[in-house]
This record gives structure tokens, C-alpha cells and sequence, in this order.
């Protein structure tokens, strides 16, 4: 009988319904978007720096381990010292240039033959390597992003580049230049952003990890297991705290809604309440009421904020092909718990109005 009465009242404003659905649907949305987006940009970044294929990464002293704060203080001659440690394969010198046309990007400088050494060398969809010095090389991902074809002229850091290939995405950057290029475009000769560097076995990581300290004791010497622990949204200036400010707006937004909605229910429904009352209903089987119908919004408004989140996201990839949003089980359950935290919040005080409401004056109320 309570819940033919709880689906009776939903169905009787059914435009405030879908309102109330829409702004559960609408937190639950934010909250897995804006999470999934960028955990998944972190993410994608660490796999794409794992797929360059070194097992020590070394970066001038102080260095971040956030790719591109950092350009070109460390002399391209430190490359062969370190190639003389036992145990080292390869290493690759690279040179970051920062673009911010058309998107954030960082471009890797890099020597071709001893890149490929490292990472095992490119997968071209279409074209090749280098041929000039403005040369560019961009990812499957990039090209389908901004219709990028091989042979095009691209103009970034107020020069035309030609796309010589497309390669298979995750070698770390998006955008490639030959180093001697990125060098006259930095201003400086001789010089490297960061040393990727391999072992002839991964077991030997630590070892090289330690000669390098020896070798170079103020440098920044990351193994790549333990960059890969450091890419995580602790280690990530703001990170979190830009998280949980969309968080709480998303939150804010369905507490406000259903706060109406049930605040303007209640007023409406006050003889209604104050029979319930004269027929010996509780406080407490008013307020059960109440939130068992906040509840039941909530439930429907979350099932629907699933199905926006994954159309949201199939928009949003087929708009920013370059873009990673992970949509993860733990956080659904989250955006859940917070929705329905939220809505029964929102339905608590006018839940606790209605309970109070004096019988007498409820019955007389027009």
C-alpha cells in the first residue's frame, strides 16, 4: 500500500519528476566524467611513457617528474657516460618542446636510431622516418583527431613542419621532430630533457639504478616502476582538490533540486498529510515515507546518470579522439552512494517539516 502510494506521488507531477531525475542523473554524470576524465588523461600519459620501452628514466637535478616543466638543462654528452655503465642497451636522448596550438602537447626531440634502439622502433599506419630536418611524426590518435595525412603542413612553434608518418600511438609523446630540429627551435645545441635508458635485461634495473647515482649523485634517476607509482592524483599538484570541488558541485546541484522538489511537495500535499496523521499515522512513518520516495528518485535518477555517463563519453571520444575517460565500477559505486547520500539529505528537512505538521491545522489547510 506505501509503495502504490510512493509511485502514485511520483506520478502525479511528472514534469517535477523528471526534474528531480534529470538533477540525480546530472551529479551522478559530473561526478563519473570529471573522475573518469582525468584519471584517464593520468593514466594515459604513464602507458604512454611505459611504452617508450626504458626501464630508467634520468632527468636533471630538481626535474619534475611531470614531462615538459623541464626542457633542455643537461648536456647530450652525459648520454655516452651513461651508455658505458654495464648492463645498459640503449639510450636515447630526448628534447621536450612544449606546443600549445591546437591543444596542449609535448613534442619529443629525438635521435631516430637510438630511440628505435630503445623503444623497439615505430609502427608507421602510413609514410616514414625522417627524410628533412622539419620532419614531423604524429600518432594514429592525433591524426584521426585533427585529419592529419601524411604530406601535410602543419605549423607548430611558428614553423610549417611536413608530416613525414603516422605511427601507432603510445611511444610516449604524440608528435615527433628530429632532435637537431628541436635544438635550433629551443635555442640551444648539445642538449637533452631527459635520457631514456635500457637495460639489456629489466632485471638489472636496480643496478643501473645505482651506477647512475654514482655517476650522476644530484641528478633525478627514476626507474620506470617507480615513475609509474608516482603518477598517481596524490602526487598531482591541485589534483584532488579540483576533483572534489566538481564533486561537491555535482553533489550541491541534486541536494538543491531534491530539496525543492520535496519541499514543494510537502506543501502541497499538507491535508493529505494531516489524514495520515488523524488515521494514527507516526512521525516516524511520515518521514519513512518521504525518504523512501526521495529514495526511489534518487534510484531512477542513478540508473539514468550510468546510461549519460556512457553516452557522454562516447560523444566526448568521438569529438577528442586523443582524450582517455575511464569509467570505472568503484567510482559508479561512489557517484551512487553520493547521489543517494545527496537526495536523502535534500528530502530530510522537509521530511522532518511534514512530521510535525499538527494534524488539526494540516486538515484545515486550503
Amino acid at each position: 500500500m506505501v509503495n502504490k502510494m510512493i509511485v502514485s506521488n511520483i506520478l502525479h507531477r511528472p514534469i517535477r519528476t523528471a526534474v528531480s531525475i534529470l538533477a540525480v542523473a546530472i551529479e551522478v554524470i559530473m561526478v563519473m566524467l570529471v573522475v573518469g576524465l582525468t584519471h584517464g588523461l593520468l593514466h594515459d600519459t604513464a602507458r604512454r611513457v611505459e611504452g617508450v620501452g626504458a626501464d630508467v628514466m634520468v632527468q636533471p637535478p630538481g626535474a619534475s617528474f611531470l614531462f615538459g616543466l623541464t626542457q633542455a638543462p643537461m648536456p647530450i654528452k652525459i648520454g655516452e657516460r651513461l651508455a658505458q655503465i654495464p648492463h645498459v642497451l640503449a639510450v636515447a636522448p630526448t628534447l621536450f618542446l612544449f606546443n600549445s596550438v591546437g591543444g596542449l602537447n609535448i613534442i619529443y626531440g629525438i635521435d631516430m636510431a637510438s630511440f628505435n634502439r630503445v623503444s623497439g622502433g615505430f609502427v608507421y599506419h602510413e609514410g616514414g622516418p625522417f627524410t628533412a630536418p622539419y620532419d614531423l611524426l604524429v600518432d594514429d590518435w592525433y591524426a584521426k583527431a585533427n585529419h592529419v595525412k601524411v604530406g601535410q603542413r602543419l605549423n607548430f612553434l611558428n614553423h610549417d613542419f611536413r608530416v613525414a608518418g603516422i605511427v601507432e600511438h603510445g611511444k610516449g609523446a604524440r608528435l615527433f621532430v628530429p632532435l637537431e630540429t628541436a635544438e635550433d627551435l629551443l635555442g640551444v645545441q648539445e642538449k637533452a630533457s631527459i635520457f631514456f635508458v635500457k637495460c639489456t635485461d629489466p632485471g638489472y634495473t636496480d643496478d643501473v639504478s645505482d651506477s647512475i647515482h654514482q655517476l650522476l649523485p644530484k641528478h633525478q634517476i627514476l626507474p620506470l616502476k617507480e615513475y609509474m607509482s608516482l603518477m598517481t592524483s596524490n602526487n598531482l599538484p591541485g589534483f584532488n582538490a579540483f576533483v572534489t570541488a566538481m564533486i561537491a558541485i555535482a553533489v550541491g546541484i541534486g541536494f538543491l533540486v531534491i530539496f525543492l522538489s520535496m519541499y514543494t511537495t510537502i506543501t502541497e500535499r499538507t491535508r493529505e498529510i494531516g489524514i495520515l496523521k488523524s488515521l494514527g499515522a507516526s512521525k516516524g512513518y511520515i518521514i519513512a515515507v518521504i525518504l523512501r520516495e526521495a529514495g526511489l528518485l534518487s534510484l531512477v535518477g542513478i540508473i539514468t546518470g550510468y546510461g549519460g555517463a556512457v553516452i557522454g563519453r562516447k560523444i566526448t571520444l568521438a569529438a577528442f579522439p586523443t582524450l582517455t575517460i575511464e569509467l570505472t565500477a568503484q567510482w559508479a559505486f561512489y557517484a551512487a552512494c553520493l547521489a543517494l547520500l545527496g537526495s536523502l539529505l535534500g528530502a530530510f528537512y522537509p521530511a522532518l517539516r511534514a512530521a510535525q505538521l499538527d494534524a488539526v491545522d494540516a486538515l484545515a489547510y486550503e
